[in-house]
């Protein structure tokens, strides 16, 4: 069976240091999340973590298989199945509105940002990728660059070359985390990725990556995994 890529990513996820390090961080600079809207909520491991219990908590997901992971949360979101584009179907006036790992800081940070300014009552948080090195796929570090060809620029750096002077955001703070994924199935996390990458059926890098990946394959008492470097920008407005 195909492994689903976004659903890969959250099992990392689950296992690494970024809720723990990242959310700290996020609660330093705000100190009350209140009614929470969580554009791109993936799983919920990060809106989870900073949602107020006596508050609104909104997700925006598109993702069928993030969708089933937040429905299945003991405390879950009201969840809204579409992008951050469908201004119609999303609630106004939240009090903290956070887009975590997403596209739209990077691709469209004007737009998006006027968006989260008509969301936002007080605070508007976004994570980007901060590291120089690859940012999309999630394993690619794992690889010779010339393989994944993505591109190092840190998104962070796209963020900010996207926004004037005047939208620059109130607070950035680098920080580093681990992307740590569980590996039962070497074979077929290699298989996924040389799929992911176009290698054709024959091609001499197929065996080649899982050489790769079984050399930094880390054992320990909880089973094997891959750990990836990883450095997040947390970017705060502060709009009232």
């Amino acid at each position: 069976m195909p492994i689903d890529p976004l659903g890969l990513y959250a099992v990392g996820i689950d296992a690494s240091d970024y809720v723990a390090n990242v959310a700290p961080v996020v609660r330093r600079h705000v100190v009350a999340v209140g009614d929470l809207l969580d554009i791109g909520a993936g799983a919920g491991q990060l809106g989870g973590a900073l949602r107020d219990p006596a508050a609104a908590w909104t997700a925006v997901e598109p993702a069928p298989v993030m969708r089933a992971r937040l429905a299945a949360l003991e405390h879950r979101p009201v969840v809204h199945g579409c992008d951050w584009q469908d201004a119609a179907l999303l609630p106004s006036g939240c009090d903290t509105v956070l887009a975590a790992n997403i596209p739209a800081p990077l691709t469209t940070p004007v737009d998006f940002l006027a968006r989260c300014r008509a969301w936002a009552r007080r605070t508007i948080v976004w994570i980007v990728p901060a590291q120089h090195g690859p940012r999309g796929l999630c394993l690619a570090a794992c690889l010779p660059p010339a393989w994944h060809g993505e591109d190092m620029t840190p998104g962070i750096d796209k963020v900010l070359a996207g926004l004037a002077p005047e939208h620059r955001p109130d607070v950035i703070e680098e920080v580093p985390w681990t992307f740590a994924l569980p590996v039962d199935d070497l074979g077929a996390i290699a298989t996924h990725l040389a799929d992911r990458l176009g290698f054709p059926p024959e091609d001499p890098r197929r065996p080649a990556l899982l050489e790769r990946l079984d050399a930094q394959l880390i054992h320990g008492p909880r089973g094997a995994r891959l750990e990836v470097e990883k450095v997040s920008a947390v970017l705060v407005w502060r709009v009232a």
